[in-house]
């Protein structure tokens, strides 16, 4: 395994709800990575083909063609767009992390936030979906599953990648730390506001006042500080991988609206750098594509780039010595993280017979009898009370019933959506 190696992680907006022009853009910026000799290039957050910020700043009622473009748009994790960029991964003999917008063969609207690391021959080594949507994200995104959870042995080291919010999850982040993790890759949007920005603007780096006079979620500091925490955890390198805005976006998402346009102009923008392994930030550098003469830059934000660092993974060696949460410094004994790695499924094929061909299955097969059955059915409505006066109800009406001969009693929900207990009040009695 190589020691010496070069990092790249491209700052770049994806062209916005297209998933072809994007996964050419995609492919221009791995052939231009490969050129400057990085092993490894990284992409933001859901890259192919955009970040549903909309779901953030407009009410939902107003997003169903921005959602049925975001269906339309998003990819197959088998599809011609992956198979593009496994292709130039072989030809340039470059290890890839791609996020995008993955949509299933099973359903016309599910979509899954996903990431995969494709190594230098073409190969798929890590398809992960994100574990839990964030916040707004729920709208467009369902929750993924610990297939994913894996991290990828290649020849320039032990590579894995979490997904924005995921870098908060202490057990995730663990499940990567106890295979030995390398390099970390952690992916982000070009903005994630949880307020209105403020109408005086923003400074790199600060956080802004929103509404109600609270700060807006400062996304420079909740990155880096989530990202550095795994590396001096990991004793590991660190690729923090955000996007860029872009015009068309903005656009697009504010529709002529000048307040949606501002907020979107108004949000501060994340950042893209370098971490050691302990934490601290890597100065790393840009190169002209004109020129070939390289700048250095501590970090990437407000325009689009690729940015580069040369590390060295011995350097994951000495911080071990003090604190290998993976190893020395952990208690096995007192420990264990379990991590269901199985890919979840709509429907899976059982094992055993089917039920319906023997009585040996997984549950009993009754035939039904012939005889009359009387069924008791409440009609309440219900009202706020208190648990004992509710089952007490319950349990008159089910005497009742019995009373009358019936062999069955049906009741209707009897918790609204708070979970506070509702009183059982009969209005048509039982029949």
């Amino acid at each position: 395994m190589a020691t010496q190696i070069r990092l790249a992680a491209a700052h770049v907006a994806p062209i916005f709800l297209s998933a072809h022009e994007t996964t050419h853009k995609a492919i221009r910026l791995i052939e231009q990575a490969a050129r400057n000799k990085a092993n490894l290039i990284a992409f933001p957050e859901s890259f192919i083909s955009a970040f549903p910020i909309w779901s953030a700043l407009r009410p939902p009622t107003e997003n169903h063609d921005l959602f049925q473009r975001m269906v339309r748009e998003s990819i197959h994790a088998d599809g011609e767009e992956i198979q593009a960029v496994r292709a130039t991964a072989r030809k340039c003999n470059i290890i890839i992390s791609l996020g995008f917008s993955e949509k299933t063969r099973t359903s016309s609207a599910t979509l899954f936030n996903s990431n995969m690391i494709i190594d230098n021959q073409g190969d798929v080594l890590v398809h992960h979906r994100k574990l839990v949507p964030t916040f707004f994200e729920k709208l467009t995104w369902s929750p993924g599953d610990g297939y994913g959870l894996r991290v990828a042995d290649t020849k320039f080291g032990k590579i894995g990648s979490l997904i924005c919010g995921e870098n908060t999850n202490p057990l995730a982040r663990y499940a990567l730390i106890a295979q030995g993790e390398q390099i970390h890759i952690s992916t982000w949007p070009a903005i994630w506001p949880t307020r209105s920005p403020s109408q005086s603007g923003v400074e790199e780096h600060n956080p802004q006042p929103g509404a109600a006079e609270r700060p807006n979620y400062d996304n420079i500091a909740a990155n880096r500080i989530r990202a550095s925490a795994h590396c001096f955890e990991a004793k590991c390198f660190g690729i923090l991988c955000a996007a860029v805005l872009g015009r068309d976006a903005i656009d697009m998402i504010a529709s002529s609206t000048s307040s949606l346009q501002q907020s979107m102009e108004q949000s501060q923008r994340a950042a893209t750098m370098f971490l050691d392994p302990t934490g601290a930030p890597i100065r790393g550098f840009v190169i002209d594509e004109a020129t070939s003469a390289s700048h250095s830059a501590d970090f990437l934000q407000a325009q689009e780039g690729v940015l580069y660092a040369d590390v060295n993974l011995d350097d994951c060696i000495e911080g071990k010595q003090y604190h290998d949460t993976a190893g020395g410094y952990q208690r096995m004994d007192v420990f264990n993280l379990q991590v269901n790695r199985t890919r979840q499924q709509p429907s899976n094929k059982s094992p055993t017979a089917t039920m319906a061909s023997t009585k040996q299955g997984p549950f009993p097969v009754t035939t039904p009898g012939s005889h009359i059955v009387r069924v008791a059915a409440v009609r309440a409505e219900g009202c706020y009370f208190d648990l004992p006066v509710a089952v007490q109800k319950t349990c008159d009406l089910v005497i009742e019933a019995a009373k009358k001969g019936c062999d069955m009693i049906a009741f209707p929900e009897i918790l609204d959506s708070s979970n506070r207990p509702i009183e059982i009040r009969t209005s048509g009695g039982l029949y």
